[in-house]
């Protein structure tokens, strides 16, 4: 199997994900993912597919993100890693589909408008 490659996208993080057999390793950025990702929260947000599908330390992951915020960043890798394992082997799709990790989770930040102090919050009404 040579190396498997899926987009993963969650607000405005973007993740190419890179998967090849090996060991194990995933590397975010050129770091490891347990230094780039501090807490334990989103380390295992990103090990999810991995659990699931109990094929945890047999691939290699390289993955570059940028966009958003941690938290964006890290599911947004986990949808990517999701693809990728249901590429290498199609009955991962069943196992995985449950869990809500193959769909992309379309929910954006809504837009500020003119005349108003944030999206939906008005300035403060005045009737005198």
């Amino acid at each position: 199997m040579s190396i498997v490659h899926k987009i993963g996208r969650r607000k405005t993080s973007v993740a190419r994900v890179y998967v090849k057999p090996g060991t194990g390793n995933i590397s975010v950025n050129g770091k490891d993912a347990k230094e780039y990702f501090c807490t334990d929260v989103l380390v295992y947000k990103v090990n999810q597919p991995f659990l699931l599908t109990e094929t945890t330390g047999q691939y290699d992951v390289k993955i570059n993100v940028f966009g958003g915020g941690i938290t964006g960043q890290a599911e947004a890798i986990r949808l990517g890693l999701s693809r990728a394992l249901c590429e290498i082997n199609e009955e991962n799709r069943a196992i995985l589909k449950p869990h809500g990790l193959l769909t992309r989770d379309a929910r954006m930040v809504e837009r500020k408008k003119p005349g108003q102090k944030k999206a939906r919050k008005k300035f403060q009404f005045s009737k005198r």
